[in-house]
């Protein structure tokens, strides 16, 4: 009797705590739908990723598209540039052409120094032959730069004397010349004049200087 109560007991109360369970939890969930459920999830996150990659490629097109159109938009405003000087160079030398009328000789029409690096310093020389021009001038130029170094007076020549026939910066021309390059200057050096000399079989025919 205590036996068949105990079991009478149990299975009116596993009864109870299932009944409890559903109207708590509702009822049990099918496996095939949550199985299904699992598949929607799984294909709406592949979705999601797709449409996440799709939208970091067209920014990194819009991206790219931009850095394009500003490189252009460099571009375009150096060659102005450039133009804008060519056009000017043109005019300054239409304008010092000479001219059958003009005076005969060997001139030095233009000189131009500049500081393009601590050490380094450029220059830019035009040379002219006036009159009718019949015959072509052969020579060469000489720089003579005066500086400061150390605190004292320093004088350097370039092409350097010793570098030969091959280091002279050489003339051959019947109307004009433009000689341009860079010259390295020793550590410390500042320069203050430059001096163009035009040489011919080692007399001067030109001269003048420009201060830095």
């Amino acid at each position: 009797m205590i036996a068949v109560v105990v079991g009478l007991g149990g299975a009116i109360a596993l009864w109870t705590y299932d009944l409890g369970r559903s109207f708590t939890f509702g009822p049990k969930v099918n496996v095939e739908q949550v199985q299904l459920l699992e598949k929607q999830v799984e294909q709406l996150t592949t979705e999601r990723n797709a449409l996440a990659a799709s939208a970091n490629t067209v920014e990194s097109q819009q991206n790219i598209e931009r850095s394009t159109q500003k490189q252009l938009g460099d571009q375009v405003k150096t060659l102005t540039v450039e133009n804008l000087k060519l056009k000017d160079d043109l005019a300054f030398f239409e304008s010092l052409m000479p001219s059958a009328t003009g005076q005969e000789g060997i001139t030095i029409q233009r000189i131009k120094v500049e500081m393009v690096a601590p050490n380094q310093l450029r220059y830019r020389v035009l040379v002219m032959q006036g009159g009718k021009g019949n015959r072509d001038f052969g020579g060469e130029m000489q720089l003579t730069l005066n500086m400061v170094q150390a605190g004292k007076p320093a004088m350097m020549q370039f092409p350097d004397p010793k570098s030969g026939e091959t280091g002279k910066l050489k003339l051959l021309f019947r109307h004009y010349q433009r000689l341009e390059g860079l010259i390295s200057l020793p550590e410390g050096a500042t320069v203050k004049t430059v001096q163009a000399k035009v040489m011919d079989k080692g007399q001067q025919r030109a001269q003048q200087s420009v201060s830095l």
